[in-house]
């Protein structure tokens, strides 16, 4: 039996008079790494927004091991959140970062310096621990924001966009950097993105979404093979197979220039 960790149930979320979320139901299980895949409104970033408890939904449920966490403030909830930005400090040091949350909590300030060097150790970022953010690459820079949000040991954490503005080699290195730190600490992440290549290398399930509405959650196989609807098939599949083609386009002149 699967362990749920995360149930929501039925929510809507309306600005004025425009529906950013349409009834949306789904369950997402422990340990599990799934994406929220959409195109720019269809509601994705709103839908984290509410999870972490940063905006309040109009109705529906949001059930968290059992406990309906609907109306707790973002402090209580358990999650952690790494921003498209980093929201990192630029006049503190890297350590100075990770440490931030510990010290501020009075119950985590103990030993709040070792916790963060072990931390830091452990994403591959102990030379930089003197280092501003300023002096380091991008991809480096989004280590020390996911450092930071693992450091406070949460029981789900949530990714909006991180790697939007990043190079396409920085962020290949980084989605395997992302699924050995989830394997290793065997966090449950939830992934705000609209690139389809990007949900399915990283993502145990996919929850489609299109217009406030969710179109289909399911494996990255399943949605391959069983679309739940043209809008799926259109955005996800035939985008995928574009990009395929594209690469199999140059790999064959590249192939005929070495023939």
């Amino acid at each position: 039996m699967e362990d749920k960790i995360l149930t929501v149930e039925h929510v809507c979320k309306y600005f004025d008079s425009q529906t950013a979320l349409d009834d949306v139901s789904f369950d997402i299980n422990r340990g599990e790494f799934l994406s929220i895949l959409g195109p720019s409104g269809c509601g994705k970033t709103t839908m984290l927004r509410i999870l972490i408890g940063l905006l309040a939904s109009d109705s529906g449920k949001i059930i968290k091991d059992g406990e309906d966490i609907t109306n707790a403030p973002a402090s209580k909830r358990g999650m952690g959140i790494v921003f498209q930005n980093y929201a990192l400090f630029e006049n503190m040091s890297v350590l100075e970062n990770v440490r931030y949350a510990l010290k501020i909590n009075k119950e985590t300030r103990a030993g709040s310096a070792e916790k963060a060097k072990d931390m830091l150790q452990r994403v591959g970022l102990g030379e930089y621990i003197k280092k501003k953010p300023y002096e380091l690459s991008g991809g480096q820079q989004q280590r020390v924001a996911i450092a930071r949000t693992l450091v406070l040991n949460p029981d789900i954490i949530l990714f909006d966009e991180p790697m939007s503005a990043l190079d396409v080699a920085t962020r290949l290195s980084l989605r395997k950097e992302l699924k050995k730190i989830q394997r290793e600490f065997g966090t449950t992440m939830i992934y705000i993105t609209h690139d389809q290549e990007e949900a399915f290398a990283l993502s145990d399930r996919i929850m489609v979404m299109e217009e406030s509405r969710l179109s289909q959650i399911d494996t990255p196989e399943n949605i391959i093979k069983n679309p739940a609807n043209d809008y799926v098939k259109s955005f996800v599949i035939d985008n995928l197979r574009q990009k395929i083609d594209s690469l199999a386009k140059y790999a064959s002149v590249d192939g005929g220039a070495e023939a």
